[in-house]
């Protein structure tokens, strides 16, 4: 018998262990998969961005759902300890642009690896199994039950992770559990997720042209701006992509009730003043060449058969001939290229499981179950998702540590002790 049983071996999963693990109980940890963290292995395109170097009011105005309900243990365990908690491990760190965190390595191995060697050193039992079921007696946990045996335990933390990118073991298996102890699992869609364009296949035209600094406003059909942002983006074969469009997608949360577009501002720091005066003197500099040719140093060259037929100007025309209603068809184009969203990708693609455990159900400061006593809940399976950036690993380690600790002190009686 273990004193807590933890579900999952992901980030959520292995600092819950550990955190559980400090506190001097035996822990269990059971991962359906063969290695620990295989959705680690993938995430910041194999770099693993550990976290945001920021501070705990910046990561929370990065949580678009729930936010508030990961105050307390976003303070407990903000984004400095998770760098001193790897650094002290053996993993140096640094910085990048946008507070990106990242082992200075490049490798997501050695954030595993860090993990894997803190769970040997803190005596954590790893076991292959995939649970099936929580056993309670009168709404008290006492064990759990596995495919492969049964757990008899004090407390358990359910961290099975979402159900994205299902091939790393995230299968929505958390969801049955809580559903099973009585909990509401809010309806779940992918976030974080590439678009699908509706009619433009010049999206297509353009797959891999990738735009720096670019802006973008997504609307709805009553005109309402849900979200604007600059950064970049990426044209694929079914539509949009890249780390602004993720982020996009994040604020576009009913696509059975709405129809969405996305507005390409492709130079966002030149207003309409500024930038017409730049075409008149783009214009008068070539007089002599083709308007393609003009073109050609304004966008990309992948992108200039499609701005010719959106502004329905011939590439051959002279530059010198361009009339002036032509030159303003280019500045508003330029300024604002629509394209109509069909909906977002698969929830299979998607970086992140929106929707989850409803948090109201769950005690912010130790993350337990208000169903059921013993059980305690963290990671992508609560109800709560941030935008790109680290946000997303943050709370998983935030909340394992709060799950950790206070399934620990439930295994040793003191339930009602202040973390």
């Amino acid at each position: 018998m273990s004193d807590v049983v933890v579900i999952g071996g992901g980030a959520a999963g292995c600092m819950a262990a550990l955190s559980a693990a400090e506190r001097g109980v035996s822990v269990t940890l059971l991962e359906r998969n063969a290695k620990l963290g295989r959705k680690l292995y993938i995430t910041g395109k194999g770099r693993c961005n550990v976290t945001n170097d920021c501070t705990v009011q910046e990561v929370l105005e990065r949580v678009p759902r729930n936010g508030r309900f990961l105050t307390s243990a976003m303070t407990r365990f903000p984004p400095e300890a998770v760098k001193q908690f790897f650094e002290r491990r053996g993993v140096p760190l640094k910085t990048e642009r946008g507070g990106r965190v990242f082992p200075q390595s490049d490798r997501a191995a050695d954030i595993i690896d860090a993990l894997r060697a803190a769970l040997r050193r803190a005596g954590v039992c790893v076991v292959q199994d995939r649970a099936v079921a929580l056993e309670l007696d009168g709404g008290v946990l006492r064990g759990v039950k596995g495919e492969r045996g049964a757990y008899p335990c004090r407390a358990a933390v359910v961290a099975t992770g979402g159900a994205s990118y299902p091939l790393t073991g995230s299968t929505g298996d958390g969801y049955a559990l809580a559903e099973a102890l009585g909990h509401t699992v809010l309806p779940l869609r992918p976030s974080l997720v590439p678009l699908v364009a509706a009619k433009q296949e010049f999206c297509g035209r353009m797959q891999g042209l990738s735009l720096r600094n670019v802006a973008i406003r997504v609307k709805t059909d009553r005109n309402k701006v849900v979200f604007s942002g600059q950064g970049e983006l990426l044209f694929t074969h079914f539509g949009l992509s890249g780390p602004l469009i993720l982020t996009a997608s994040a604020h576009m949360t009913d696509f059975a009730g709405e129809h969405y577009r996305v507005l390409l501002d492709l130079k966002p720091a030149l207003d309409e003043e500024t930038l017409d005066k730049r075409l008149l003197r783009d214009l008068e500099e070539n007089a002599n060449r083709t308007f393609r040719h003009v073109l050609e140093g304004l966008v990309p060259r992948m992108m200039v058969p499609v701005l010719l037929e959106l502004t329905g100007i011939p590439g051959k025309e002279r530059a010198n001939s361009i009339t002036r209603p032509q030159r303003r068809r280019l500045l508003e184009t330029l300024k604002c290229v629509a394209i109509d969203i069909a909906g977002p990708r698969p929830l299979e693609e998607a970086i992140i499981t929106s929707g989850g455990v409803k948090v109201s159900e769950i005690n912010p400061a130790t993350m337990a179950s208000k169903r059921a006593e013993g059980v305690f809940f963290a990671g992508e399976v609560l109800d709560v998702d941030a935008y790109t950036g680290g946000f997303n690993l943050q709370i998983a380690w935030a909340t394992g540590r709060a799950a950790g600790l206070g399934a620990a002190e439930q295994a040793a009686g003191q339930g009602g002790m202040e973390l």
